[in-house]
């Protein structure tokens, strides 16, 4: 029997959809269906959300385990102090607890954002040797301009350009070095002193945590702002950071038409009319 493949998720009850669309096509893409467990750190879902992301279950034999972010002390705590991140919300540094949640008997696991379209067999990058790093990452196409902003100015008592940056929505994490990094200990620290006021959340942290202890992983698992053009070449991770994303129904995003049948047509525009309607809501609102 294989090893179990233990993959990290973090979502609330608007991105639900896109996790699903993460998780199947991680599925679609390998052999190894049975030996999938999705870790899944949520905020509280609806009953209806929640029977169909367990749809994975019964179409793959993968196992999903649940974390309700809601019932943790320790998240809630984390959530209400750190500055909030708009666009996301305050879900982000959930992954930063990750090792608080999964039984401690699990050595590695493997993070990712719910924004990504998997196309290669997962157990190629989960069973990458970390050679002694705590992390396995892709460095950032955008590192300068996130770090240092427009004129790469900005807290150079920070992060130094030259420093190589990695992208955060895909890490292989040896949880035991996580853990010794004791990263809540040093988020505090860094709360007290008013630096995470002055970076971009839980990206720019981990990378002051493990700033030049991390390793390479080949770009292909990670593609930063997967446009059309990626289309032409044979990449493992589309990773669709920028404001298009391939639910929308006009976007030039690399393997929309792909994305959509994976996410499965029916869920496909169950999404876009649930985006609609919270999006005419807020246009109320604000009237």
């Amino acid at each position: 029997m294989s090893a179990p493949i233990h993959i990290a998720l973090t979502f609330d009850d608007n991105f639900w959809a896109p996790a699903y669309a993460v998780m199947r096509s991680i599925c679609l893409f390998t052999k190894r269906r049975g030996d999938l467990v999705f870790h899944l750190l949520h905020r509280p879902l609806t009953d209806e959300h929640r029977a169909d992301l367990k749809a994975i279950e019964s179409e793959f034999r993968a196992r999903l385990v649940w974390y309700d972010l809601d019932h943790s002390p320790l998240f809630a705590d984390i959530a209400a102090r750190m500055p909030q991140n708009k666009r996301l919300s305050n879900i982000v540094y959930a992954r930063l607890v990750i090792d608080r949640f999964v039984d401690p008997s699990i050595a590695r696991i493997l993070y990712l954002d719910c924004d990504l379209l998997v196309r290669a067999p997962i157990e190629a990058l989960y069973e990458t040797d970390l050679e002694g790093h705590p992390i396995a990452a892709v460095r950032d196409t955008l590192g300068p301009f996130i770090v240092g902003g427009r004129d790469l100015r900005n807290n150079r008592d920070l992060f130094d350009i030259a420093d190589p940056y990695f992208n955060a929505g895909v890490l292989l994490i040896d949880l035991d070095r996580w853990r010794q990094a004791k990263l809540l200990d040093r988020l505090e620290a860094m709360f007290a002193d008013g630096t995470m006021d002055r970076i971009y959340y839980d990206q720019d942290f981990l990378n002051l945590t493990f700033k030049h202890d991390w390793l390479h992983l080949a770009p292909t698992w990670n593609v930063i702002d997967a446009r059309h053009a990626h289309e032409g070449l044979d990449l493992n991770i589309m990773h669709y950071t920028s404001a298009r994303k391939p639910w929308q129904l006009v976007s030039n995003v690399a393997f929309r038409r792909i994305y959509r049948h994976v996410m499965t047509n029916e869920l496909f525009y169950r999404y876009m009319r649930h985006r609609l309607k919270r999006r005419l809501r807020r246009l109320v609102g604000r009237a």
